[in-house]
């Protein structure tokens, strides 16, 4: 598309947030960046893109880190400001993307091609969502869902002013359970559009 256009997606483990990320990415013929974006930067910087990937989205250990002269030796924290350097780089170049989690709301806030959103989603939906999809219990699920959002909300909170999850950090937050994936792609599609239509005026 002509004017740049940056779509956040953060979301609940197992609300479908991904998929809906996907198919934004897809009806906006833009790419969609996620965990494919530890391999953008390792091949820039020549890492190791599976080391990073340890490391991904986690916070870090307050007893085994610490700061010398500002610098962190915290893995972890280091990828952090190394995808957050590197998502900047990319908005500040132009470029429109999709980009899920990695605290973008608040990276680029402010950011006039910034649209963001939080898909969330009420527990029996997704654990339905995530037995069917893993092929696991019932309790199993449940389970991987608290752990799962409980790493989400200590990473982004570890990173960022705004709590995970509120919606005065979000353009749109969004129930996927009552449309499901398709049709909450749908109205966040409209809204998009009005949104770069706004821009345009």
């Amino acid at each position: 598309m002509a004017k740049q256009l940056i779509i956040s997606v953060s979301r609940e483990f197992g609300s479908g947030g991904h998929e809906i990320a996907e198919i934004l990415a897809k009806r906006f013929d833009i790419p969609i960046y996620d965990s494919n974006l530890l391999e953008e930067i390792a091949n820039s910087k020549n890492l190791d893109a599976d080391t990073m990937e340890k490391y991904d989205e986690k916070p870090k250990n307050v007893l085994l880190s610490r700061r010398v002269r500002g610098y962190s030796n915290s893995l972890s924290e280091v990828l952090a400001q190394m995808q957050f350097d590197y998502i900047r780089e990319l908005a500040n170049k132009g470029e429109s993307f999709v980009i899920v989690g990695r605290c973008a709301e608040t990276v680029l806030k402010n950011h006039e091609a910034l649209v963001s959103i939080f898909v969330l989603a009420d527990m029996e939906s997704k654990i339905a969502r995530v037995s069917k999809h893993n092929e696991i219990s019932r309790s199993e699920a449940e389970a991987m869902i608290i752990m799962q959002n409980k790493k989400r909300k200590m990473y982004h909170n570890r990173y960022c002013e705004g709590k995970w999850g509120d919606s005065r950090n979000y353009d749109v937050c969004i129930n996927s359970a009552g449309l499901g994936v398709e049709r909450t792609a749908n109205v966040l599609e409209s809204y998009i559009k009005e949104r770069v239509l706004l821009r345009e005026e």
